[in-house]
């Protein structure tokens, strides 16, 4: 599983012209279900992400989670994180999960954050989907 996390002002996504998830600051993650995870996996991210300490205290210093700043989710399902470019030119997706159980896992890492998190809006599953951030920093961060 990868949890690609991007500290943001704000973010949306839209499909068909129509806005379906949008947040202020918080975090934009794109999320990659690999064909060997679990809840048990999930559950050990989503602790990691929401223990972050990436926002910046009194101070200036990245001190701060996700939960201490009264941040905002939008979780974004993205196969092509498992993108294996080594050979050609034309990616592969071997390593991406079937879409039964990467869906499955999507609505429980969804699930799980909306208990911790306030404000948590999606994508939506397979659907091609627009994109829109202002990436707060820059701060990306990958979740392994």
């Amino acid at each position: 599983m990868k949890f690609l996390i991007q500290r943001v002002l704000n973010a949306r996504v839209d499909i068909a012209g129509e806005t379906v998830g949008k947040i202020g600051k918080g975090y934009m993650i794109l999320i990659g279900v690999g064909e060997d995870d679990t809840k048990e996996i999930a559950d050990r991210l989503i602790r990691k992400m929401l223990a972050l300490r990436i926002f910046a205290d009194e101070n200036g210093k990245t001190n701060l989670s996700i939960k201490d700043v009264g941040g905002e989710l939008l979780l974004v399902s993205q196969f092509t994180l498992y993108a294996n470019c080594n050979k050609g030119n034309r990616p592969t997706f071997n390593g991406a999960g079937n879409p039964t159980l990467a869906n499955e896992l999507y609505e429980y890492i969804i699930a799980e954050c909306k208990k911790e998190i306030s404000v948590v809006e999606t994508g939506r599953f397979g659907a091609d989907m627009q994109v829109s951030l202002t990436n707060d920093g820059p701060f990306t961060i990958m979740l392994e």
